[in-house]
């Protein structure tokens, strides 16, 4: 079995309203305002494209700068620092804990070895980044980040890339994202997909396919 992870709001924590809310206070007052601008910063297409690999950190800057009129100061330094705000989600890093486990005990699931993988809409810069900090990313047998080959999720093209890459049979491989057209993706590439709500969440879906999480 292959367990593909997505990283943003399921290996890493990300609230990009939170973010907002921190470094434009004074256009984003309240909950409602933070939640709009981050709308408009991280799900236009500018931001996509530099998710894609297809715009650079300084174009996506001034991009975001000129059209939405914000303090360019303030744009660089939430943009140039975003790396090192992704921290891991405590009880999301204990799942893929017990994951690894199973991994080294050579354990069978349907009678094949149990693999780890990742699938992340990640700049480029931002996952270099997550390299140097996070030791355990090294428990990954491989993966790919969508800003090293200009392709991002949903596109099946990205799944099929990532399939090739480590020869991955749809039948025997899951895959965990927070977005529903992810999900929906990963699904109808023939892959088995949860969406992921919380740790807890899930442990239960995994155990639902057969992937039972030993106890710490």
């Amino acid at each position: 079995m292959n367990v593909v992870f997505d990283f943003g709001a399921v290996l890493f924590d990300w609230q990009p309203a939170e973010l907002v809310r921190q470094h434009f206070p004074d256009h984003a007052p309240h909950t409602q305002a933070a939640n709009a601008l981050a709308a408009n910063i991280f799900r236009h297409a500018d931001w996509h494209a530099f998710d894609q690999g297809l715009l650079d950190q300084q174009e996506v800057i001034k991009r975001t700068v000129g059209r939405l009129a914000l303090p360019e100061a303030q744009v660089v330094e939430l943009v140039s620092h975003i790396g090192e705000r992704l921290t891991p989600i405590p009880e999301t890093l204990a799942v893929l804990q017990g994951l690894r486990v199973l991994r080294d005990a050579k354990t069978l699931l349907r009678g094949v070895p149990f693999q780890l993988y990742y699938l992340s809409n990640m700049p480029s810069p931002y996952a270099r980044v997550l390299a140097q900090r996070h030791e355990f990313l090294q428990w990954f047998d491989g993966g790919i980040y969508s800003g090293d080959v200009k392709l991002i999720k949903p596109d099946p093209a990205i799944f099929d890339m990532l399939g090739k890459r480590h020869a991955l049979p749809a039948h025997r491989t899951v895959f965990i994202d927070d977005l529903p057209a992810n999900v929906d993706a990963a699904r109808a590439f023939g892959w088995s997909a949860i969406r992921f709500q919380n740790a807890a969440q899930l442990v239960r879906a995994l155990a639902d396919l057969g992937v039972v999480i030993p106890a710490a």
